[in-house]
């Protein structure tokens, strides 16, 4: 019978002490809103227990670090709150930073070893026990906490998964927020002043905003059918042959390694699934939208700035054609969005606010990657040393979801997550074009 996670103990966690802005309501803006169906982010950092290790020590310096995080991060501590329309056809949802209980600190216990969870092919599933928030959507935070903490204690390991609402953070703020939570947990009780420190004024377009009302009827959940789930480890050296290769291909030098690696995986995957010559086919790529603005956003806003940018065309141009071919699509797709088509989609989504359906982007033909490699994943630490691996829970997967973690020994080197059904999955374990990249089988 396979082992299951215990629970131990657990805690709620309110910032050290309240500050001002802390006071006033955080109105969501269209990046926050439209994400209100999808699911918590779940990542997790796995390490090697130290010798002599006090777990209750451990634990304790964890919580106080956190507290004195939550000061500086002090949406995650709130809830949702919504205020419905007196027809009950459109509501309010904003968050209150004060109410509920704070963020929630989970101890557990897993009686498996680092080799049981990194050795296998696929990653087991019990990975998705060491995550809080199974399946929640963002809007659950009205309910559930919008952070929430699991330490597992294994054999000879320490997991450490942080589950955060997707709905007031992107990826961008996620790893600010864990960065951060490293540095003063690192300063071991002293006053520090954390690298980036992070900007809560929400940002809406002008002429819009701060209230922004919403259909109350909107939200579709999505649940994922059986998938594999598997780490593709890129060297830095294979990564930058990709890159090469693409360029060269297209008679470039445009093409980023982020575009190459997409487009490889683009085409291994749909050869992988079979698809007829002439049935459409689309890789979406989530990209940050900070940059895109101008003026542009600064790094340090905490909040949702993501948008999909989609590189179209059928299955049978895809693989007829070579790998810079269709690394081009996605760099004209990428290089596209800027300030002129950002308002234009927001002007779009303001004329009728909506929340994205959960199974918007799900579809067996195409590809999503997200996630990235500038992300700095390794560098938060808790005075355990560099992680093993990094893993994540079972929020939004589905078949053709591609997120792109930076590789452990860095240097630009990828592990790409990938999930796919059990028969494309193993085609493209065998695919010649994808198998002359990989480098190995990722920890």
């Amino acid at each position: 019978m396979p082992t299951a996670v215990r629970h131990v103990s657990e805690t709620f966690i309110k910032p050290k002490y309240q500050v001002e802005e802390s006071k006033q309501p955080m109105y969501l803006p269209p990046y926050d809103l439209a994400l209100l169906s999808l699911h918590y982010m779940q990542k997790g950092l796995l390490f090697t227990k130290p010798p002599l290790f006090d777990v209750e020590l451990f634990l304790a310096s964890l919580k106080h670090s956190l507290s004195i995080t939550l000061i500086h991060f002090y949406p995650l501590a709130g809830q949702f709150i919504t205020k419905s329309e007196e027809d009950q056809h459109s509501c309010l949802i904003f968050v209150d930073c004060n109410k509920g209980n704070g963020a929630r600190f989970i101890h557990a216990t897993l009686d498996m070893t680092i080799n049981d969870v990194l050795s296998p092919i696929d990653v087991p599933k019990v990975v998705q026990s060491l995550f809080d928030h199974d399946r929640a959507i963002n809007l659950d935070g009205h309910v559930r906490p919008l952070l929430s903490i699991q330490v597992t204690e294994l054999v000879d390991g320490i997991f450490i998964g942080y589950s955060m609402n997707h709905g007031i953070a992107d990826g961008n703020s996620f790893w600010n927020f864990l960065n951060a939570w490293s540095e003063i947990h690192r300063a071991n009780g002293k006053s520090i002043s954390i690298s980036r420190q992070p900007i809560h004024q929400r940002w809406f377009p002008d002429g819009h905003g701060p209230i922004i009302k919403v259909s109350s009827a909107q939200v579709v959940c999505y649940e994922a059918p059986e998938l594999r789930e598997r780490i593709f480890h890129f060297s830095a050296d294979s990564v930058a042959k990709l890159k090469v290769k693409a360029n060269k291909e297209c008679g470039t030098t445009t093409i980023s390694s982020f575009q190459a690696l997409s487009a490889l995986v683009w085409r291994c995957m749909t050869r992988a699934r079979c698809l007829p010559h002439d049935l459409g086919t689309i890789c979406r790529l989530v990209i940050d939208d900070r940059k895109k603005l101008s003026p542009p956003i600064s790094e340090n806003y905490f909040g949702n700035m993501i948008y999909f940018v989609s590189g179209v065309t059928t299955a049978g141009e895809l693989l007829e054609h070579d790998l810079g071919w269709a690394a081009m699509i996605l760099h004209r797709a990428i290089v596209g969005r800027n300030n002129e088509t950002v308002s234009s989609s927001l002007n779009v989504w303001l004329k009728s606010p909506f929340i994205y359906p959960g199974d918007t982007h799900v579809d067996p033909t195409s590809v999503l990657v997200g996630g990235s490699p500038g992300f700095n994943m390794y560098g938060s630490e808790f005075g355990l040393g560099k992680a093993l691996a990094v893993r994540s829970g079972c929020a939004n997967k589905f078949d053709g979801k591609v997120t792109s973690n930076p590789g452990r020994e860095g240097g630009g080197s990828v592990d790409l997550e990938i999930c796919l059904p059990p028969a494309s999955m193993t085609a493209i374990e065998s695919d010649a074009e994808f198998l002359a990249f990989v480098s190995i089988s990722s920890h």
